[in-house]
């Protein structure tokens, strides 16, 4: 399972870098459609940890979907759409949840040490 989330990242960061960079790659695309599915997916999961299997990679998919559609959808109301933009806006968003996620973890990590 490790090396599939190591695939994953590194197809997800190729994806990323191939948009950000401009580069005219026909695998451009896919990889960036991929980076923009599994990046929030990834750190919506990671939130939604008490749930079942199937109902987390279910509301972490459309919640990736969510995410991209409001991001879209404020660019385009402010006039400042922009590929590049996007990408960089669903990455600080997907890093800030990953963030809030993990100071969660490690503030109950540390209540249960001092209640003990």
């Amino acid at each position: 399972m490790p090396l599939l989330a190591g695939a994953a990242t590194a197809i997800g960061a190729v994806g990323a870098i191939l948009a950000l960079a401009d580069v005219g790659s026909p695998l451009r695309g896919p990889l960036t459609l991929f980076f923009l599915l599994a990046a929030p997916s990834a750190a919506l999961a990671a939130a939604l940890r008490g749930l079942e299997p199937f109902g987390r990679v279910l509301a972490s998919v459309a919640g990736a979907i969510a995410v991209n559609m409001l991001v879209a959808q404020g660019m385009l109301a402010v006039h400042r759409w922009s590929v590049r933009g996007g990408i960089v806006v669903v990455t600080a968003i997907s890093a800030l949840l990953l963030l809030l996620v993990v100071v969660r973890r490690w503030r109950g990590r540390t209540a249960r040490r001092q209640a003990s």
